[in-house]
């Protein structure tokens, strides 16, 4: 078994070894399963991307920006807010 050593943010660290253990995990085992997934999929098993957040996209804007303009000339619809 190998032995690999990383340096993280000490909170980083903190909040992934809490999430991992209510996954069932531990840091090393959440480790191997990303090494393992990124192999298979043969690349990182996320996508990565220079967008800071995908809802400040063009394509998000742009129906935002719809939106809005429809609700000014009051092309709206009211609905009820039903609470699950």
């Amino acid at each position: 078994m190998a032995q690999v050593n990383i340096r993280i943010d000490d909170s980083l660290k903190a909040q992934g070894d809490e999430l991992f253990k209510a996954l069932g995990l531990s840091f090393s085992s959440a480790v191997s399963v990303f090494v393992a997934q990124a192999v298979r999929v043969r690349g990182l098993p996320f996508e990565v991307t220079t967008e800071n957040d995908p809802f400040y996209s063009e394509e998000n804007m742009r129906v935002l920006r719809k939106s809005i303009k429809a609700a000014n000339e009051g092309n709206v619809t009211e609905h009820e807010l039903i609470e699950a």
